[in-house]
């Protein structure tokens, strides 16, 4: 029998929209929190920086988007779709297959609008506690502040939609990091390349922003070079920049300010810019220690979803890392809301914790990183399970060009965007 709930919602970016929609049409009353004055998360551009470009003082003028002004997607629009308002079918001005935030933010706002979500939104709302009243309640309450002016309710269920691209992580096992007196930043604080021009920039990390922020900075710095521990892309590829340069990790930081990397090449940096990732951050969140945040795991979280004991009313959308993350938020999103109606079940608790035990010890045993908790690792089988949960059916085309989009970046492929553009754009 299907019940409605009073929900609350946390971030009006993709993932807290497309909850808040699956929940409406579960009949749920919903209301969702947006810190800023805007919807769209991620996407809203913001010229504004930290005062701390670090992120490390906890007092500095927090800036919560992480979007610099030249960001593309990196997945084609046909896998940044809602199963049924297709953004390969919409154009606002950037008919790119790889497009730029713009359109991505106007494609979200005209969801929103579609559905009738912005009269939901409480913007300029800050949700400063959840308070979890004990282990048995069904019940929480939500603290928030508008305006400098506070207020707490209480709601049947939390769905956390906050996002996990505002909190700096930064490396901590760089000898003599501590002695370099010049300048530093997270990518979070980038936005253009202006302010690296004619410096010798170290850039730190060559996932998709580290080398997209690499190329932009190449064009107005003296010199770029990047350093990392791993490589998806070949870097024979980037020979073609006379000023960008590949090197392995960083060996140390030395006593004169240069920096030395482990295939013995010495440079003499102007500037660090760390293009490292983010941590989970659910600071508003107190939860008598059920669950918890530390670095790149949020756990225990069944299916990265559900904390055993509190599911299914304590819900977390978005949190897998290396996917494609508009379809499988949408499917969270439908199976948090058929699981709060009543019309589908979950394991028992025990049985929900064990798995995530389990898959805790497998990681360990196989050596894998704690920061790789919630890395799907490129693999669709996950997002096939959540749609599962909810008789839903990952589309063949869909398939298809994540299929090609991921080949085509574990070969290394510097030009993807523009092979996968060729082929389903002819």
């Amino acid at each position: 029998m299907s019940i409605s709930l009073k929900v609350a919602v946390i971030g009006a970016g993709v993932s807290g929209l497309i909850a808040a929609r699956e929940l409406q049409r579960e009949s749920h009353h919903v209301e969702i929190f947006e810190q800023s004055h805007r919807l769209g998360g991620t996407w809203a551009y913001d010229p504004q920086t930290e005062s701390d470009l670090l992120g490390l003082d906890p007092n500095r003028d927090i800036v919560y988007g992480s979007c610099y002004k030249s960001l593309q997607t990196n997945l084609p629009r046909e896998l940044m779709s809602f199963t049924d308002f297709k953004f390969g079918e919409k154009v606002y001005g950037d008919p790119r297959m790889f497009p730029g935030h713009e359109e991505v933010l106007k494609y979200v706002e005209d969801f929103a609008s579609h559905f009738e979500l912005v009269e939901l939104i409480r913007f300029n709302t800050l949700v400063t506690r959840v308070k979890i009243i004990d282990s048995e309640s069904t019940e929480f309450v939500v603290e928030s502040c508008t305006s400098g002016v506070s207020s707490e309710e209480v709601f049947d269920a939390v769905v956390v939609c906050s996002g996990h691209n505002s909190e700096p992580n930064l490396p901590t096992d760089i000898p003599g990091i501590e002695t370099w007196s010049k300048k530093q930043l997270h990518s979070h604080n980038y936005r253009v390349p202006d302010p690296f021009k004619d410096q010798i920039v170290l850039v730190i990390g060559s996932g998709p922003s580290g080398l997209d922020m690499s190329k932009e900075i190449a064009t107005v710095a003296k010199q770029v070079h990047m350093s990392s521990r791993s490589n998806y892309f070949n870097p024979s590829e980037l020979e073609k920049l006379n000023n960008l340069w590949m090197h392995a990790k960083i060996q140390c930081i030395n006593n004169d300010g240069t920096v030395t990397f482990e295939d013995g090449f010495t440079v003499e940096a102007d500037v660090i810019l760390y293009c490292t990732g983010y941590k989970y951050h659910v600071p508003f969140l107190e939860a008598n220690g059920i669950v918890s945040s530390h670095g790149k795991r949020v756990g225990p979280l069944y299916k990265h979803v559900f904390p055993p004991q509190l599911a299914p009313r304590l819900s977390f959308v978005g949190i897998p890392e290396r996917s494609i993350i508009i379809p499988l938020v949408e499917g969270q999103s439908k199976w948090i809301a058929n699981l709060l109606s009543r019309k589908v079940s979950l394991l028992s608790e025990d049985e929900m914790l064990s798995e995530v035990k389990e898959h805790y010890r497998e990681m360990k045993e196989k050596g894998i990183s704690e920061r790789r908790t919630h890395s799907l690792d490129f693999k669709i089988d996950y997002l096939e399970w959540i749609y599962a949960q909810s008789g839903m059916v990952v589309e063949k085309r869909t398939k298809d060009i994540y299929d090609d989009f991921i080949n085509l970046i574990l070969s290394g492929s510097y030009d993807y965007k523009h092979e996968l553009t060729q082929k389903y754009r002819t």
